[in-house]
């Protein structure tokens, strides 16, 4: 499994809709896990950058491309997301350059 890091922004609808944002979230959590991905955790943030940010471990990119776009569909948020490498998987990235 390949861990992806997402950082949300709430949409204008999103705002209007905050009151149902954790519901949002426990939904989410549950497609995603019919995806066959695990929604690792889910953050509310502080800041001009971003809103949130969500933790998950997707079989592949194509799985994780199409949970992001389940979750923009709603109309709720938009999403940036980044594949992210612990330790062990750098250092097998590293053995390679040259």
């Amino acid at each position: 499994m390949a861990r992806f890091i997402t950082t949300i922004k709430f949409t204008e609808q999103g705002i209007q809709n905050i009151k149902d944002t954790s519901k949002r979230a426990s939904a989410f959590k549950s497609g995603a896990k019919k995806m066959g991905v695990k929604v690792k955790d889910i953050y509310w943030t502080l800041g001009a950058a971003f809103d949130g940010a969500i933790v998950f471990d997707a079989q592949d990119d194509e799985t994780a491309k199409a949970l992001m776009l389940s979750l923009e569909s709603q109309g709720n948020v938009q999403t940036q997301t980044a594949r992210a490498f612990n330790a062990k998987e750098m250092d097998e990235i590293l053995s390679k350059v040259q």
